[in-house]
């Protein structure tokens, strides 16, 4: 029986998070100015803005890699919006998903820069 005096025990494999369910996210009101300036950074070190806030306060960063992926917050109002766009049902998630993929990649190939050339003088 679980009480205040006799806990559940937690599974062994669990024990490696102890420290990371007491880390606390913290969140800094700033300038837009100062929050360009760490996106920027982040973004041209290949680091998510939290491994940049991190390397700047001189913090370890977590180098495991990271999955490439952007995320967006859709409504079912949107799905309805995209399924029209798409000649879809808004309950063709994954094929929406698919779609609004294959529309990223496309403006990515609209809007992509040259690739940096580095001078080794």
């Amino acid at each position: 029986m679980n009480t205040a005096a006799n806990p559940p025990r937690k599974p062994m494999r669990w024990s490696g998070s102890d420290a990371a369910l007491r880390a606390a996210q913290v969140a800094f009101d700033v300038e837009a100015a100062v929050l360009e300036a760490v996106r920027r950074a982040a973004f041209e070190n290949n680091l998510s803005n939290s491994d940049q806030i991190r390397r700047i306060l001189g913090l370890s960063v977590n180098h495991r890699p990271k999955r490439p992926r952007l995320t967006v917050t859709l409504t079912p109002d949107d799905y309805e919006i995209l399924g029209a766009r798409y000649g879809l049902s808004m309950e063709e998630r994954l094929a929406i998903k698919e779609r609004v993929t294959r529309e990223l990649i496309n403006f990515a190939t609209r809007n992509s820069s040259p690739p940096r050339t580095h001078d080794c003088t």
